[in-house]
């Protein structure tokens, strides 16, 4: 059981991991042993989840979702296949707890009109400025 919060867990028969093996560092044991993980949620038919998380979670998820709905976490932070596990199911379970989560509704504001008549004064006295850094006009009367 891979554990999100006190309300919501996903069970072990939901998350598919594959091992493969990792580029980078390891010296010669990066050629024998898979060490990377694949780890692969099926978000699109998961029981588990609420509607509101599901669609959420897409919309976090970006990139990482297949068009077939399967969110792929791949690990190979890590020397280790036991580490590299873990750090998948915890990125997981944090992309989770992130979905979980409704954003925050967006309240529309405006400038105060004292605001409004500074930024109006600093572009006069700007432009005052720059004027005044200019060749006199040259005047043939």
């Amino acid at each position: 059981m891979l554990w999100i919060n006190d309300h919501l867990s996903i069970g072990e028969d939901e998350l598919d991991e594959r091992f493969v093996r990792a580029s980078g560092p390891g010296g010669q044991n990066v050629n024998k042993v898979a060490t990377a993980v694949q780890l692969r949620f099926d978000v699109a038919h998961s029981p588990s989840l609420p509607e509101a998380v599901r669609s959420r979670l897409v919309r976090l998820a970006g990139r990482r979702m297949t068009t077939e709905g399967v969110l792929v976490i791949d690990a190979r932070r890590f020397r280790t296949q036991d580490l590299n596990r873990t750090d998948a199911r915890e990125r997981l379970a944090e992309l989770i707890r992130r979905a979980t989560m409704p954003a925050k509704p967006r309240r529309p504001t405006k400038p105060s009109k004292s605001a409004v008549r500074a930024g109006k004064e600093a572009k006069r006295s700007r432009s005052q400025l720059k004027k005044s850094r200019s060749r006199p006009a040259f005047d043939d009367a």
